[in-house]
Formats: C-alpha cells, sequence, structure tokens
C-alpha cells in the first residue's frame, strides 16, 4: 500500500511509476469518491500515459452520474463542473460565465460552502430547479429537489441536512423571455441602487418588475459587492 494524497502527488506518483516500470501491476484506487476526479491521482494517471503506461477505468462509484440518475432532470445534456471557487468573488464569476449555458449543471460542494454556495448560485443564476444530492450510496443519503429560491431554507431548517458531501445539479439556462427578465430586473436595480441602500432598492424593484422580494434583494447584494473576496 502507498499513500497518495494532495500533499504527496507528486513524489508519490514518481514511487509508483518505479514500480510500474518494473512490471508490477498497481491498483489507484480511493476510499470515497472517484480517483483523479473528486479525489487526487490526475497526476498519477498524466505521468503513466506520457510514459506509454497503459491505464485501464475500472467501473465503480461516481456521485456526479449517481446523482443524475436519480435527478430527473430533463435536459438532454449536462456539463459536469466540479467544485466550484472557495472565495465568493472567484465562484461569482464562474457561475456568471455558467450562466447561460443550455446545460444542466452539475457540482460537487463541501457542509461548510454549502450555504455560501446556493446563495451564490441564486443571485447570479436566478432562480432555477435544483437537486442536492447529499451522501450518495451512504447510510445519511438524501435527495431533494427544490428551487435555488427555497434552497438555503431547506438547508438550514435542519442542520443535519449541512452535513456530508453535496452533489448540486441545476437546471440549464431558462428560454430567452426569462433571461429579458433578469436583465430588465438588473437594470433596474443599477439606477436605484445610486439613489438607496439594498433593501430598499431591492423592495422597490420587486414592485416595478413583479420578481420577488427576496430575489431582488439577492441580486441587488451580488451587485452592490462584486468584489467580496471573504473565503
Amino acid at each position: 500500500m502507498i499513500a497518495l494524497h494532495q500533499h504527496n502527488e507528486q513524489s508519490a506518483s514518481n514511487v509508483v511509476l518505479n514500480e510500474l516500470r518494473a512490471g508490477k501491476q498497481v491498483a489507484l484506487i480511493s476510499d470515497a469518491g472517484t480517483p483523479a476526479i473528486s479525489d487526487p491521482g490526475a497526476v498519477l494517471v498524466a505521468h503513466a500515459h506520457a510514459a506509454g503506461i497503459r491505464v485501464s477505468p475500472i467501473p465503480g462509484a461516481s456521485a456526479a452520474i449517481a446523482a443524475l440518475s436519480a435527478a430527473g432532470m430533463t435536459e438532454a445534456s449536462w456539463l459536469f463542473v466540479g467544485f466550484l471557487p472557495a472565495r465568493p468573488a472567484q465562484r461569482r464569476k464562474q457561475l456568471a460565465d455558467l450562466s447561460n449555458q443550455p446545460h444542466a449543471l452539475v457540482f460537487y460542494e463541501a457542509p461548510h460552502r454549502i450555504l455560501a454556495c446556493v446563495n451564490d448560485l441564486y443571485s447570479t443564476l436566478g432562480n432555477r430547479r435544483i437537486v442536492l444530492a447529499r451522501e450518495l450510496t451512504k447510510m445519511f443519503e438524501s435527495i431533494h429537489v427544490t428551487q435555488l429560491a427555497d434552497a438555503e431554507q431547506w438547508l438550514t431548517a435542519d442542520s443535519q441536512r449541512q452535513r456530508g458531501e453535496f452533489v448540486l445539479i441545476v437546471g440549464g439556462a431558462p428560454a430567452q423571455a426569462d433571461h429579458d427578465e433578469s436583465k430588465i430586473l438588473q437594470d433596474t436595480l443599477a439606477i436605484l441602487l445610486t439613489e438607496l441602500p439594498v433593501s430598499q432598492a431591492a423592495q422597490l424593484a420587486a414592485r416595478l418588475t413583479g420578481q420577488r422580494k427576496n430575489h431582488c434583494y439577492q441580486v441587488a447584494l451580488a451587485m452592490q459587492n462584486p468584489g467580496d473576496t471573504a473565503s
């Protein structure tokens, strides 16, 4: 047994490569997740390919595939994003880059960032369908389908719901009409925020656009603090 993790992956890969060059067979395994996707191993695999050593996958548990199979998403395609950046500003920027994708978006997220993540998903992508799949194939597995507008409330209603590793599946970009509504809201808030604090601007924007006050508030907050770098 050779331990290979994020702190020693380079040096451990060299040890494994020497074993492979000596004619031995090596199995890369993990105690949770899939090697080289949600766990270390990509460096070793890349070195093996570069050395002309055959790499053969063995089918096993994949949280993304397991979640998709139980999600009931109707999109014809999906895009695996993986973990979003830990810093809010970077996370929102990546989400903004993904906001027009028609595919279902598949994310991994850690428990200590789940609330911040769903809030940024909502404020950046708008109110879409989300599947929160937690602790898949384990004793406390749960799969909950809701709207992004209601995701935070569901998570905070029971602290146990914030524990474990998450797969989040978010619906693809809505039709153009919905995009137009989002742009109208942002344009309206851009004007109001020059004269009013966030809460008042959100309340007035909700009256002017017909959108939910909480959604208007989240969008206004994201617009006013685009450079937030707290982790």
